[in-house]
């Protein structure tokens, strides 16, 4: 017996000795120093947002190709994925400063522009930015006639005298033509990749060039990102550009998601969901104020918001007659429209916002007066009023929602007599009849393209605008006409100024449009969020942007 239990125990002691053998040996406590050799402590898990930017916008592109587009999102977007000759400083619109041209010089007669390019200037696939490329691009903006393209009017050639210099050649001397260069639609393209894509830049571009479809998926310039999708509606993401070849974007991926109601905006940016909400509306902000998670920019947009009848009376109908067009300027409360937007929001006079070259100030414009705009509604032959469907986008743009404006402007119009039935639209369907010029009375917006006062000349006869309300130099009078054709040449700014407070007082009385509203601006941000910059002319540089 007591051999068998000495068998047994001498047993299970082996057993403890192997098992003793498996565990690992116990942890000294260590100093933590970089020679201990000890384990690194545990860290906190990585937040996957901190190095993505999640931006929240009403949509509004319809292309993403740079010598298409023509709307706020893309003018974001094409700001960091694209590179123009120069552009303006990150918080102002007052000069222009070097961007892929490190240089440039002006001829004596003001036609002539010589364009020195940076040497350093890459493409996001490495290759060099060339002459060639640009030539490409100037090129093709004129050619494939998309929307943006009449700013490359006057431009009689642009060529390249070397591989690092390009001379534009105008027609005549063009007092705005740095700023419009400034504008996307100026940026300069990967001609090798394009063409690759069908991209063309010929005379015959409008038909044979095929590259808009790839340009909506992907980008060919040479900004800090790339566009890696764009979901119509939905999204549109930009990933960091690994070859650019200037300092690197803090921020890895940009997200801009389509969430069209402020509401929306608003709860998501509460909930940490978003970083930036673009349309929050005035009334939202006092329910904001003390959140320790949320900072508020606020300022005066340059947006116009207008009503524009069609002078074709096959389209505008009662809405072509000028009489109808005094009676409506006379009809509307500007008063309680300004009161309804809120905030830093003002009344432009006529069409050229305030703040621009030659605008009148604020709320100095026509004031309601409804005895006068029954009285030229009577002379025009509608003594019992007048009915015709109001067209406007059903969307929230800086706040403004279109769908509450058009609800006032109709019961404004009502106490005159005339009488608006509302016809709201999706916004691409509503962009299609506004650019196509069949709407007979429309509710839309305009932001400037280029920061002159000469962008508002497109509002007068044949001017894109203008050309949308079927204004054309056949039914327009010759003192508008000469006047418009002065103010494209003039480059003195004491001269230009008057004249456009000349264009201003004929707006007044004459013309398809009544000016309602330059909205103020408030944008929501989360207080993770630091450089953020406002500018009038691409809204934010989101490469300049990081979070804490």
């Amino acid at each position: 017996m007591i051999r068998r239990r000495s068998t047994i125990l001498l047993a299970l002691l082996l057993a403890l000795a192997l098992m003793l053998a498996a565990c690992p040996a116990p942890v000294a406590p260590t100093t933590g120093t970089a020679d201990s050799g000890a384990a690194p402590a545990p860290q906190p898990a990585a937040d996957p947002l901190a190095n993505t930017l999640i931006v929240a916008i009403a949509e509004d592109t319809a292309s993403y190709d740079p010598q298409r587009a023509y709307e706020t999102l893309p003018s974001i977007v094409h700001k960091v994925t694209y590179q123009t000759l120069i552009t303006f400083p990150a918080d102002s619109v007052e000069q222009v400063i070097p961007s892929l041209a490190e240089s440039w010089e002006i001829s004596e007669d003001g036609t002539v522009y010589t364009f020195s390019l940076d040497p350093n200037a890459l493409f996001s696939d490495g290759s060099p930015v060339t002459a060639d490329d640009v030539v490409f691009s100037f090129n093709r903006l004129a050619n494939v006639t998309g929307n943006p393209s009449f700013l490359a009017n006057g431009i009689v050639s642009v060529e390249a005298a070397d591989e690092q210099t390009v001379v534009l050649t105008l027609e005549q001397p063009d007092p705005a033509i740095l700023a419009k260069m400034v504008f996307g639609g100026f940026s300069v393209v990967n001609q090798a990749v394009v063409e690759a894509q069908g991209g063309s830049a010929a005379e015959d571009a409008s038909t044979a060039d095929t590259a808009e479809t790839w340009l909506n998926q992907n980008s060919a310039g040479s900004g800090p990102y790339v566009l890696e999708r764009w979901e119509p509606g939905v999204e549109t993401v930009l990933v960091r550009n690994d070859n650019y070849w200037g300092d690197a974007p803090a921020i890895e991926r940009v997200i801009f998601r389509n969430i069209p109601e402020s509401a929306t905006q608003k709860i998501q940016l509460e909930a940490g969901d978003i970083d930036i909400a673009f349309d929050l509306s005035q009334d939202q902000l006092p329910s904001l104020e003390g959140n320790p998670n949320v900072t508020i920019y606020q300022g005066l947009s340059d947006t116009l918001v207008f009503l524009k009848g069609n002078q074709n009376p096959e389209v505008g109908g009662p809405m072509s007659d000028p009489l109808v067009q005094a009676a409506v300027r006379y009809a509307l409360d500007y008063e309680g429209i300004r009161l309804l937007a809120g905030g830093e929001s003002v009344t432009p006079a006529s069409m050229l916002p305030v703040g621009f070259l030659g605008a009148y100030e604020a709320n100095s414009g026509i004031q309601r007066d409804l005895d006068r705009a029954r009285e030229l509604l009577a002379e025009a032959g509608y003594a019992d009023g007048v009915t015709i469907d109001l067209a406007y986008p059903d969307f929230t743009f800086a706040g403004v929602n279109f769908g509450t404006f058009a609800q006032k402007v109709q019961a404004d119009l009502a106490e005159a007599g005339i009488n608006a039935a509302l016809a709201p639209a999706e916004v691409q369907v509503a962009l299609q009849a506004y650019r196509s010029g069949t709407e007979p009375f429309g509710l839309w917006l305009w932001l400037p393209d280029y920061r002159d006062s000469l962008d508002y000349v497109e509002f007068l006869p044949a001017g894109v605008v203008g050309t949308r309300t079927g204004w054309v130099d056949e039914t327009a009078d010759a003192e508008i006409l000469a006047l418009r054709d002065a103010l494209r040449v003039e480059t003195d700014d004491d001269v230009r100024e008057g004249m456009f407070q000349e264009m201003q007082d004929y707006l007044m009385e004459q013309g398809p449009y009544a000016p309602i509203l330059q909205p103020g601006l408030q944008i929501g941000l989360s207080s993770r969020v630091q450089g953020f910059i406002y500018n009038p002319q691409w809204r934010v540089d989101v490469s300049l942007i990081s979070k804490q």
